[in-house]
């Protein structure tokens, strides 16, 4: 919203009820308030809500902000079905690196380095123990479970 202020932009912002009193409301050229009927985080989630939004109110381009919709490919699709722009990643990277399996096979692909892990999801902690104890695998103690998607 300051880059805008700062462009001559005028900036739109939405808001859950529970928000209705932060910094980012006010900051905004005009605000919207958010679905009363959900949870705060199941309002900032509702991607149709948001979009009918934007197309109300002539909206050109969306920043998602940090988490909510920020690394969400349908909200990017959304969006740019209805002519949209996402200021973020294109709805490809999105689809790509939002799968960490996905995105490590495109690093190695890409001959980027990459920290040693397995190439697969785990179906238990038992295979993953086995995993890690493999002196082919060339993993030690202490390691780091990520998940794949999220």
């Amino acid at each position: 919203m300051r880059a805008c202020s700062e462009l001559g932009v005028p900036s739109v912002g939405i808001y859950s009820n529970e928000d209705r009193f932060t910094q980012h409301r006010y900051k905004a050229d005009q605000a919207f308030m958010l679905s009363t009927d959900k949870s705060p985080v199941a309002a900032y989630l509702d991607i149709d809500t948001i979009v009918d939004i934007c197309k109300a109110n002539g909206v050109e381009a969306v920043h998602p902000g940090y988490g909510f919709l920020s690394e969400n490919e349908k909200f990017a699709a959304a969006l740019e079905s209805n002519g949209i722009t996402f200021i973020g990643p294109t709805v490809a990277n999105l689809n790509q690196f939002g799968d960490k399996t996905s995105a490590r096979e495109l690093a190695i692909k890409m001959k980027v380095p990459v920290i040693p892990g397995s190439d697969d999801a785990f179906d238990s902690v038992e295979d993953a123990r086995a995993w890690i104890a493999d002196p082919a695998n060339k993993c030690s103690y202490p390691v780091i479970v990520k998940a794949a998607m999220g």
